[in-house]
C-alpha cells in the first residue's frame, strides 16, 4: 500500500470513518472515474490545487467534477492571487502526487473550499491518495474532515 493511501485511510480512520476505498482503473477525468464507480460526474469531487501568489501556499478547491474552478473567483475566495501549483509544492504541502490528491490526509492540512454543488448529493467519490484509489463518503463529513468552506467558486458558463 502507498504511502499516501495509507495515510488517507489512517485519517478516515481516526476521524471514525469506516469507509471502503476501492481501486480503480487510472482515471484521468471525473467522467472516468464517474464510469468506474457508476455514478454521476458531478459525484466525483476533484481536487484543485493552486498557489497562493502572497502566501506561497497550496490551496484546496474541491469541486463538483462537471464544474471547473474559476481563477478570479477562487482567488477572491483565498484574498490573494492564485497561480498554477507546481508538482512540487503539491507533493511537499499535500504529501500525494497530482491526480491523486485527496479531500483529506494532507501533510499540512491547506486551507480549503468546496463546491456546493457536491451538496447536492447523499454521497460522492474522491480520490484516495493515488490515481487508482477513490473512496465514497456523504459531502458533509467530506466538508468537516478536510476543514472546507462551502463557497461558490466555480465558472458561471454551464
Amino acid at each position: 500500500m502507498s504511502k499516501s493511501l495509507a495515510r488517507v485511510r489512517k485519517a478516515l480512520t481516526d476521524a471514525g470513518v469506516d469507509v471502503d476505498i476501492r481501486e480503480t482503473a487510472l482515471a484521468r477525468t471525473a467522467a472516468d472515474a464517474a464510469h468506474a464507480v457508476n455514478c454521476e460526474v458531478d459525484q466525483i469531487a476533484k481536487s484543485i490545487i493552486f498557489c497562493g501568489q502572497h502566501s506561497g501556499a497550496a490551496l484546496l478547491f474541491i469541486t463538483a467534477g462537471g464544474n471547473q474552478v474559476d481563477a478570479t473567483r477562487a482567488a477572491d475566495l483565498a484574498q490573494e492571487p492564485l497561480g498554477k501549483a507546481d508538482a512540487a509544492l503539491i507533493r511537499a504541502q499535500t504529501g500525494f502526487a497530482i491526480g491523486g490528491v485527496a479531500p483529506v490526509g494532507h501533510l499540512t492540512p491547506p486551507r480549503a473550499w468546496v463546491d456546493p454543488r457536491l451538496l447536492e448529493f447523499d454521497m460522492i467519490w474522491a480520490a484516495a491518495g493515488t490515481p487508482h484509489h477513490v473512496f465514497c463518503l456523504s459531502p458533509a463529513k467530506i466538508v468537516e474532515l478536510s476543514g472546507a468552506q462551502v463557497a461558490d467558486f466555480t465558472s458561471l458558463s454551464k
